[in-house]
Order: structure tokens, then C-alpha cells, then sequence
């Protein structure tokens, strides 16, 4: 078996490990508790299937911000919006860089025996891509909209979705992580 192949019945038991951790989902009578090798597979199964959903995002993102230096309104940018393309651009490399890098870490820790090392990069590097989409999206959203909308109309709705994003993406996830964590605590005493 390779690093990354699971026994057959494993990809039931990501689904059922994850439908009743809201205390809403159906709950087995006695689930058996995951092995170390288990819990790796797993994780290392959920990061693929996330950097599936972001690789593909960000690869259509940065090949549209490589066209826009080829348009004729490019040439009318000011100055201001030329530097911001610039860093959108930049930051859309990286972004693509982290999100495709556990793919290539992969490749050459392969048949290694350091698949916790792997997840333990390949998570932290998602999560830094995370972190430069994000930015790249706000980039590019501003970008576009000091282009549609005068004033600092553009800026405020750029910041607005950044702030979203923020919320979503960062805030939403850390809440329930404490929200979960204090009801542990309260069901163990």
C-alpha cells in the first residue's frame, strides 16, 4: 500500500466521522476511535479534495489578471491602478504557488514514510494560499471597480467583501472551533 491509499472501507468513515461533530447528523451507538494512520489518510484525503476546489479558482483568476496587461484599457490606467495590478498579479502567483505546492511536496516525500510532515505543510501552506486568494480576489475586485464606479465608492465595496471574506473564511471557522472546545469542556465536567 502506497502512502496515500487507504484500506476500502476508509471513505465511508470520513463522512460518518464528520456528520455528527454539529450534534446534529446521526450518531453511531460505538464508533471505533481512529488510528494514528487513520486520522493521517484522512486528513491528507481532505486536503487534496480542498486544494482541488482552490487550485482551480485561483488558476482562473490568475489567467484572467495575465490578460489584462494585454487589453487596450490597460494602457489607460493611472498609475495608482497599474501598481495595484502589479501587486494583484503577484499576490495571484504566490496564491497558486502555496495552493499547488503540496502537490509537488508530494511528488518528492513519496514512498519517505513522512506523510504526518506532509499534512502538517500542505495544511499550512493552504492555509497561507487561503490567505493570498483572498487578497488577490480583493485586489482584483478592486481593480475592476475603481475602473466601473467613481470615487471611493469602489474602495469602500472592495473592503466590504474583504471584510466579508474575513468573516467567512477566518472568523466564522474560528467561532465554532472555540464554540466546540467550550462545550467539550462543559460535557467533560
Amino acid at each position: 500500500m502506497t502512502m496515500t491509499e487507504q484500506p476500502a472501507g476508509s471513505a465511508g468513515e470520513d463522512t460518518a466521522c464528520c456528520t455528527h461533530h454539529d450534534g446534529h447528523g446521526p450518531q453511531p451507538a460505538a464508533e471505533a476511535p481512529e488510528t494514528a494512520r487513520e486520522r493521517v489518510n484522512r486528513r491528507w484525503n481532505e486536503i487534496l479534495q480542498e486544494t482541488r476546489v482552490t487550485q482551480t479558482g485561483v488558476q482562473i483568476l490568475f489567467g484572467f489578471l495575465l490578460s489584462v496587461a494585454f487589453t487596450p484599457l490597460f494602457r489607460e490606467l493611472e498609475t495608482f491602478d497599474r501598481v495595484v495590478y502589479v501587486i494583484t498579479v503577484v499576490l495571484g502567483a504566490a496564491a497558486t504557488g502555496s495552493l499547488i505546492a503540496p502537490v509537488s511536496i508530494h511528488r518528492f516525500l513519496s514512498g519517505q514514510r513522512m506523510k504526518d510532515e506532509l499534512v502538517e505543510a500542505a495544511g499550512r501552506l493552504m492555509m497561507c494560499g487561503m490567505v493570498l486568494l483572498a487578497l488577490t480576489i480583493g485586489c482584483t475586485l478592486l481593480l475592476i471597480l475603481r475602473v466601473v464606479v467613481p470615487g471611493v465608492l469602489a474602495e469602500a465595496l472592495a473592503a466590504g467583501v474583504m471584510l466579508w471574506f474575513g468573516l467567512c473564511w477566518y472568523a466564522l471557522p474560528l467561532y465554532l472551533r472555540r464554540r466546540a472546545a467550550r462545550r467539550s469542556g462543559s460535557d467533560a465536567a
